[in-house]
């Protein structure tokens, strides 16, 4: 979503900067039956990553589909559950030896958080920072475990730090900012301009949606866009490998897998676009539930369109497997192009993640990709049924173009409101 008002600068740190004025440690308030109880969990979620990290191996050599799909499959399910137990040793290591510092140095105070040799700092313009001031939370809040603390307004933001913080402290923390610093703390309430700024989610967006705006509104209200027009191009591959080329049922049914696989490669590129740091957990645990998602359909799609139910058809051998994508890779690269072409130009062109949400993005393949397959499946299931006629083929094809397209539309739409009210 799009954020507004002035932000810190967000980096990795392993320590402070050279110059550095003035520099206070705040230790957590360390609860230890807390920890105790973190790290019970943490141990109660790594016994079966373990376990499945050791089916794993037991696999031995790959040499065939259901071997592969296996592998495959264990290993999202492990990269998905894994973000459990590696989120638990974190916070259970910044809660046992973790601790917030302040680092002043001319004109800035950066407030880092972490382990004494790395963690992430956030660097804050002081002559913007106000009301630094004390803070006692409520007894069940987010923030109860502080005890009374410090807080300050930054922008529309109001960020606290410390534990169990009194008026002496209070004092000496905010003479030393003011003394090193050599600007003072204002009081009272927010400059508008501070309100202003957008956030960039990607900074590289910037330079790519100069002219965003225009963008959209010279966006024709048809299904004439550049982009609808590249899947359209796209898609006519698999009508020239049917018509020309020989191409059956099973082959097309395989391509729109791979080109599910497709979307999901992006949508992983989307998701960190959106939450930045905390994009790429999410993203890694969307890799997680996807990866073994598609590894279960694509060997229900080779059993039933490849093989078929009698059998007939090519193993699950995997040199069957390589041929038959490498026979594919005309429609792979023009469909990998189409959607790259969108990700670029629309998504972060025209600033698209803006206005979504991590949340919204991890689910957003899903529904398109169901639907999808169920049209696709209906249509499969009465090519097979009649043979697998080439006008048959054509009308599957031609069916998943229109959904390919409306699903399209609709995306766009949805991330581009001012657009789809013209």
């Amino acid at each position: 979503m799009i954020r507004k008002g002035i932000r810190p600068g967000l980096r990795f740190s392993t320590g402070a900067r050279g110059d550095t004025a003035w520099r206070r440690v705040f230790p957590f308030r360390r609860s230890w039956p807390a920890i105790i109880g973190l790290l019970v969990f943490d141990v109660i979620f790594l016994i079966p990553a373990i376990t499945t990290f050791r089916e794993m191996g037991s696999f031995g050599a790959i040499d065939s589909l259901f071997d592969l799909v296996g592998v495959v499959f264990l290993g999202a399910w492990l990269l998905g559950w894994s973000m459990a137990p590696l989120l638990l040793t974190a916070l259970v290591l910044l809660l046992a030896f973790g601790r917030e510092e302040l680092w002043v140095r001319p004109g800035k105070a950066e407030l880092f958080i972490g382990l004494p040799f790395a963690g992430f700092a956030a660097d804050y313009d002081v002559a913007r920072m106000r009301n630094l001031r004390l803070v006692q939370p409520p007894a069940k809040s987010g923030t109860s475990w502080r005890g009374q603390h410090l807080s300050f307004d930054y922008g529309a933001q109001t960020i606290g730090f410390g534990s169990n913080i009194g008026p002496l402290e209070q004092g000496e923390v905010e003479s030393g900012i003011e003394m090193s610093s050599g600007a003072k703390i204002r009081k009272g309430e927010v400059a508008e301009e501070e309100l202003e700024p957008e956030w960039e989610t990607v900074p590289e967006a910037a330079a790519m949606a100069v002219d965003s705006s225009q963008l959209v509104a010279n966006e024709p209200k048809s299904w004439f866009t550049p982009s609808v027009l590249m899947l359209i191009v796209a898609n006519l591959v698999p009508v020239a490998g049917t018509v020309f080329f020989g191409w059956r049922l099973s082959d097309v049914m395989v391509l729109y897998w791979a080109e599910s696989a497709i979307i999901g490669f992006f949508n992983l590129f989307k998701i960190i676009a959106i939450g930045r740091w905390g994009g790429v957990f999410a993203g890694l645990f969307f890799l997680g539930h996807f990866g073994g998602f598609m590894a279960v359909h694509f060997l229900f799609v080779y059993t039933l369109f490849v093989e078929g139910l009698d059998g007939a058809g090519p193993s699950g051998d995997l040199g069957a497997v390589w041929a038959l994508f490498a026979g594919l890779w005309p429609a792979l690269l023009a469909l990998a192009v189409s959607h790259a072409y969108s990700f670029f130009v629309n998504f972060l062109g025209r600033e698209e993640h803006r206005q979504l949400s991590v949340r919204d993005q991890m689910s957003d393949p899903y529904g398109r990709i169901i639907f999808m397959h169920m049209v696709l499946i209906f249509g499969g299931g009465l090519a097979m049924v009649l043979g697998e006629p080439t006008f048959v083929l054509l009308g599957v094809i031609a069916l998943k173009v229109v959904f390919d397209i409306r699903a399209h539309l609709k995306q766009h739409r949805r991330a581009n409101p001012a657009s789809a009210r013209r």
